[in-house]
């Protein structure tokens, strides 16, 4: 019997990405600390970004899309994670608009049929150099539409 690589869940719409809760990421009562759910939804998309070969190198100027800011964080709890171990983060777009774009994300289990917290982020893409706001690139919006949310 040959053992196979698992493969990610499935789900409707966006992408699972896998994420790993640290026994250093629960707080004193032993549950996974509320500032915790955010970074590893930003982890998250800069992973899939990644894969998308949207990245800081350490030019801002260089970075194209990566240079952006966060205008609006919403996040809901629905249930504790109590212990460390795998888990997802399901991402996808709401909207994507020219120079800024609304995304969802449910912090869930690793194969997507618990969902632990929930929420959406306002990003805005800047001009590196003036910190204004500027048009995502052709290449940015192909992957995005990609990611979009079905309608109903």
């Amino acid at each position: 019997m040959t053992a196979q690589a698992p493969t990610a869940p499935a789900v409707s719409h966006g992408r699972l990405i896998p994420v790993t809760v640290h026994f250093d990421d629960l707080d004193a009562l032993g549950l996974l600390h509320n500032a915790r759910y955010p970074l590893m939804v930003e982890r998250a998309w800069t992973e899939l970004w990644y894969q998308h070969g949207v990245r800081f190198d350490g030019d801002w100027v260089a970075a194209g899309d990566a240079c952006n800011a966060v205008k609006e964080l919403r996040i809901t709890y629905r249930a504790p994670v109590t212990r460390p171990g795998p888990y997802a983060v399901h991402l996808w777009l709401e909207r994507l608009g020219t120079t800024g774009l609304t995304y969802g994300f449910r912090f869930c289990s690793a194969d997507g049929a618990e969902t632990y917290a929930e929420g959406s982020r306002v990003l805005v893409r800047l001009d590196a150099t003036t910190m204004r706001p500027a048009p995502w690139s052709d290449a940015f919006r192909t992957a995005g539409r990609e990611l979009l949310r079905p309608a109903g």
